[in-house]
């Protein structure tokens, strides 16, 4: 057995690192954390010792006496999404540079998980919390408010001056789709999206009924699926293969590129052509729309950046304390027309 070259003594503390260094407990803390107080060649005598003793810093024990964990939480709606893990990305870009820690927790789209993870992020006193809630959380942030802890909603316009948000106009980004689908020449459109409670689906609904309701003629059908995924989204689209042609709609708004992506493998196993026979349009515009074997048209947000612009608000708030000044970026969503809708 390879034995490690400095091995680590379990025991070890500040008191021994002192002792061996021949300088105070106080002069180590220092070295470690305000090094600018200490001279360089008692630095060097404190880090050898440190090297020697195979000393690591307690930094959840130091943290605790602090009341502060230099880390914040984020809470996604469902991490199977590649648009928040491009949020995400863009959380921790934001936060490792200021030389903090993002906790990463994934409730998909369950509120009773999201409220168990609020619940850990208190208890583990991390500086600020940022979410994309399943449902109505705001009494649940109130409280963590309340014991100084920063909050910022992301994909999310709060509905309050209390709490920052970053968010894309959902209701646009859904007549976006709707309206491009109704320029193309189709009528019968059909809206597919997990449960209203979540806000998200709820917008892009309302955008979608005011793009139809501009055109005579034209009708919406919602059909709301289990999840925001590709399994409910394979069998929506086995459920309308299997209908009369005379019967299927002639187009499709998904309420994400993941349920377009699992309806678009069900046409094509089953003979649908898009868009000749249905066409097809998603939302967010992840990696793998325009890499699907029909290249899949979308409404495009700007995930990254908006988990940037989000961490950063976050970490002002937590800078500044309550006084801090609320802020409330909404981007505007962009159509990407591909063959899906195109060809």
């Amino acid at each position: 057995m390879v034995e490690p070259a400095h091995p680590t003594h379990p025991a070890t503390s500040l008191r021994d690192v002192a002792a061996l260094a021949g300088v105070s407990v106080g002069t180590v803390s220092n070295v470690l954390n305000h090094p600018t107080k200490v001279s360089a060649r008692t630095a060097e005598r404190v880090f050898a010792a440190i090297e020697e003793l195979g000393f690591v810093r307690n930094e959840a024990a130091r943290q605790l006496r602090q009341g502060r964990s230099r880390s914040v939480g984020l809470i996604v709606l469902d991490i199977r999404n590649p648009f928040f893990t491009d949020v995400a990305q863009g959380v921790e870009d934001e936060v490792t540079a200021r030389l903090r820690s993002v906790l990463l927790a994934n409730c998909a789209e369950d509120a009773a998980r999201e409220s168990a993870y609020l619940d850990l992020f208190e208890e583990q006193r991390v500086d600020g919390v940022l979410i994309s809630p399943v449902g109505d959380v705001l009494d649940r942030l109130d409280r963590l408010r309340s014991r100084g802890m920063a909050v910022v909603l992301v994909d999310r316009l709060a509905s309050t001056e209390s709490y920052s948000s970053v968010s894309v106009d959902d209701v646009l980004g859904g007549r976006l789709a709707v309206t491009h689908l109704l320029e193309t020449g189709r009528r019968r459109i059909l809206f597919v999206g997990a449960s209203l409670e979540i806000e998200q689906v709820r917008d892009r609904l309302e955008g979608a009924r005011q793009a139809v309701a501009e055109v005579p003629g034209a009708t919406l059908e919602h059909r709301e699926i289990a999840g925001m995924h590709l399994e409910p989204a394979l069998a929506e689209g086995q459920r309308i293969v299997a209908l009369p042609p005379a019967e299927r709609p002639d187009a499709v708004f998904a309420a994400n590129d993941l349920i377009a992506i699992g309806m678009l493998q069900a046409f094509t196993l089953g003979g649908v052509r898009p868009p000749q026979d249905v066409a097809l349009i998603g939302y967010d515009d992840i990696e793998y729309a325009a890499a699907a074997a029909i290249p899949l048209s979308s409404i495009r947000q700007p995930s990254r950046e908006m988990g940037r612009r989000a961490a950063e608000m976050l970490l002002a708030e937590i800078e500044a304390g309550s006084n801090g000044e609320r802020q409330h970026i909404v981007f505007e969503p962009e159509l990407v027309a591909r063959a899906s809708t195109l060809g």
